[in-house]
């Protein structure tokens, strides 16, 4: 199941998700949706053939969340192609994970992720965690 949701007229920020865990995709979608209000997203049901497939996302996301344990390709392996390509080593890349132990948080951080958020996703500091991250920060919040 690939969702993109379509092009907005305005500015807000593109975005893509990729989680092989359905109700982490649900729950995004409804975040995206119905508390930001946001139409311009793509969510990916895994990490198959993923720089295929991100070339075909237009326009190019601004914020990319990845889940870490997904196959068949990990959160790590997915930024290490995005880093890569070119085009996309600046975008932001957001780990999202339930594994919140303080070593896996050091190994997104030395990975070069731009934040990571845990799972479940807090719904009321999502928002702000999206304001954050667009503005350059990086946001590392695992409550």
């Amino acid at each position: 199941m690939e969702t993109n949701a379509g092009a907005s007229i305005n500015t807000e920020p593109a975005i893509l998700y990729v989680d092989d865990e359905p109700l982490s995709r649900q729950v995004m979608q409804m975040l995206l949706e119905l508390q930001l209000r946001y139409k311009n997203y793509t969510i990916l049901e895994d990490s198959s053939e993923f720089i295929t497939r991100l070339q075909g996302i237009s326009p190019q996301p601004n914020i990319i969340f990845l889940d870490i344990h997904m196959k068949p390709h990990n959160g790590f392996e997915v930024l290490s192609m995005l880093r890569k390509h070119e085009g996309y080593q600046d975008v932001k890349v957001v780990a999202c994970t339930a594994s919140v132990m303080n070593e896996e948080i050091h190994l997104l951080q030395r990975a070069d992720f731009d934040g990571c958020i845990g799972k479940p996703i807090d719904t009321e500091y999502f928002p702000e965690f999206v304001s954050r991250v667009l503005k350059g920060e990086q946001v590392w919040h695992i409550a």
